[in-house]
């Protein structure tokens, strides 16, 4: 009986093949390669809607031959976990911030560094640079493979208070809450203040409670998360220009054809682009915006002060994690 029961399995199995054999031979083409892009970002942000671009446009440029499917607001782990599962090869893409993946290669800090770029045209200089290839490489190399292809601007970080905030000085023990990294600390030591690395999901309340006096973050985030009611001043100190870097894993990578290969460099590095432009509208749009809720949008920052306090600390110090000739080149991209 078991040997009757196995050979109709087998019979079963090879019907199947054949089928699915003349299905694949009917429509001309095999099934697609499906891959998987992650990301922590929220479905309304303009991230996962040009990750949705890329997929479909990647599918349509390579007549179908991949389907990429789009995870958003970390549904496949924290940054950390889907950065490690480039190697694990459970996913094939991510989006992941210069900071963040300067543990892996330390000259990709550089990207997030205070007042490193001047304003929105110099970082758009930097996102198409052989600056931006040379650190591309350094992290494939670093990180066994993985595939830098592209930059997307992220924001300028401004100052939230319930003070305004126009020179470093007034910043001086001025208790703000940063993420808990290196280069963010960067900033407060060097303007005075008392950093408090607070859970991101508590800050609200810290701020609510008088618990911290501060906080830092670009312009859509304060809106989304809604700061600006328990903040009276949005202070434009723009001190920070975070990125995030657009990765392929090596395994993925090494499996496309040299056509392929750049039709995802050119789709993905589009896509950065159009998400770029797109938050950088966005964040001239939310200035009236944040003024029609009351909150006092504070453009008297003297900046040149800022970053004359700041600049020491960028060519020296136990917080650089790159080299002051990669510094230099990143300066003379702002010409």
């Amino acid at each position: 009986m078991r040997r009757v029961l196995l050979a109709l399995l087998i019979v079963m199995v090879a019907m199947g093949a054949i089928v699915a054999e003349g299905q694949k031979e009917a429509s001309g083409k095999a099934a697609p390669v499906t891959l998987k892009f992650a990301h922590v970002y929220e479905t309304s942000e303009a991230f996962h809607e040009y990750a949705l671009w890329a997929a479909e446009e990647i599918a349509n440029r390579t007549d179908g031959r991949y389907k990429i499917e789009v995870f958003p607001a970390s549904s496949l782990g924290k940054e950390s976990d889907i950065v490690e599962g480039l190697s694990l090869g459970t996913v094939d893409i991510v989006y992941a911030g210069g900071g963040f993946l300067a543990g892996t290669y330390g000259p990709l800090g550089l990207t997030e560094a205070a007042f490193v770029f001047k304003n929105f045209d110099h970082w758009k200089n930097f996102a198409d640079s052989d600056f931006f290839n040379e650190l591309a490489d350094g992290y494939a190399d670093a990180s066994g493979g993985h595939k830098a292809l592209a930059v997307t601007y992220y924001g300028a970080r401004c100052v939230t208070s319930n003070k305004p905030i126009n020179t470093p000085a007034d910043m001086k023990n001025l208790k703000i809450r940063v993420p808990n990294a290196p280069i963010y600390l960067l900033f407060t030591e060097a303007v005075g203040a008392n950093a408090a690395p607070i859970a991101f999901a508590e800050v609200y309340l810290a701020l609510q409670q008088g618990v911290v006096d501060a906080q830092e973050n670009p312009l859509p985030t304060i809106k989304a998360k809604k700061f600006y009611e328990v903040q009276d001043y949005i202070n434009m100190t723009k001190h920070m220009t975070n990125n995030l870097f657009t990765i392929v894993s090596s395994m993925t990578w090494n499996k496309l054809s040299a056509a392929d290969k750049e039709i995802f460099d050119d789709v993905l590095k589009e896509a950065a682009a159009k998400a770029s432009n797109a938050i950088d509208q966005a964040e001239k749009d939310l200035i009236p915006w944040f003024e029609k809720q009351g909150v006092t949008v504070n453009q008297n920052v003297d900046r040149e002060a800022f970053i004359k306090t700041v600049a020491p600390h960028l060519t020296s110090g136990d917080k650089m994690t790159w080299t002051v000739e990669q510094y230099n080149k990143m300066q003379a991209l702002a010409d």
